[in-house]
């Protein structure tokens, strides 16, 4: 299941846990609001696998050595989450939970996960920013990474070898690529959005330059076979996919600054660039950009 730009701005982050408590008929119209899903596990090859629920994709690792699961989304979804992985798992302790990046919709969860992750890992930081929206007021009890990194963590699971990797600024200023070297398969968490628009959270680091550099790293540091795991698709797009879809959105991201460059020179002012949705000639099946992101490419471009 995809889960929509819209789900995403109602209720990723410190929203979720904190924006309703003590106004409980707010709570009850949210939840009215949302949509149905069906939580399923999906295996790739060598215990690898997938989860799709509510929120961004979810990977895992169970093999006879170990047990590793990448991303947690929301605390509602993540206790099927965390009840598939012990099925599968025969309830053995989950050896590495790592977050791809600080957002809701793919560390929310990680509190289900207390009592059961021996350690949490991230990015330095994202961590910080996980801790920062958990000490926000009134925000909901939350499981923070206790272990992080700079440029690479790497650590031997069972019979395969675990590496997260930071590229630099892109969608946040604290994504990781997760690679599950032996299976060959890598979690890009929220730096690839198949076929549609992307969430760009400049206000957290988020560069876009530069996001289409990390692109081409991420696909140089990995075989031309590599099976990649998306943190959100278009709807009825698949999670999973392969080089030609990073280099894809790395074409369209190219695309959207380049359009942006382009009308800045041409004198347009940010107000006329974000008057109208924009659907980039090629790139249909991206979607529009509304005014948000437009201003986001045009800030991005000005400041060059």
């Amino acid at each position: 299941m995809s889960f929509s730009r819209r789900d995403f701005l109602a209720s990723s982050a410190v929203a979720l846990g904190a924006g309703f408590i003590g106004r409980p008929a707010l709570a009850r119209a949210w939840q009215q609001q949302m949509p149905a899903w069906t939580p399923v596990f999906t295996e790739i090859r060598r215990g690898v696998g997938f989860f799709t629920g509510r929120g961004g994709t979810v990977g895992y690792l169970i093999n006879a050595g170990g047990v590793v699961v990448v991303d947690s989304q929301f605390p509602d979804s993540a206790k099927l989450l965390v009840e598939g992985i012990n099925q599968r798992s025969k309830n053995r302790p989950v050896d590495r939970l790592i977050n791809t990046h600080h957002h809701g919709d793919h560390s929310g969860g990680n509190i289900a996960f207390k009592g059961l992750a021996k350690k949490v890992v991230a990015h330095e930081r994202a961590a910080e920013l996980i801790r920062q929206a958990a000490a926000a007021p009134n925000a909901a009890e939350q499981l923070s990474p206790d272990s992080t990194f700079t440029d690479v963590w790497r650590e031997e699971i069972g019979d395969e070898w675990v590496r997260a990797k930071h590229y630099g600024r892109a969608h946040t200023g604290g994504d990781a690529v997760i690679t599950f070297e032996r299976a060959n398969v890598a979690h890009m968490g929220d730096l690839m959005f198949n076929r549609r628009v992307p969430v760009i959270d400049r206000r957290n680091g988020a560069l876009v330059a530069n996001w289409i550099v990390v692109l081409e790293k991420a696909a140089a540091d990995h075989a031309s076979d590599t099976t990649y795991i998306f943190g959100h698709a278009g709807a009825s797009l698949p999670v999973i996919g392969t080089r030609a879809d990073l280099m894809a959105f790395r074409d369209y991201m190219t695309a959207a600054l380049n359009h942006t460059r382009a009308a800045i020179k041409a004198g347009q002012t940010r107000e006329q660039y974000t008057a109208a949705p924009l659907t980039l000639p090629g790139f249909e099946a991206y979607g529009a950009h509304n005014a948000n992101t437009l201003g986001i490419f045009f800030d991005e471009m000005s400041s060059f």
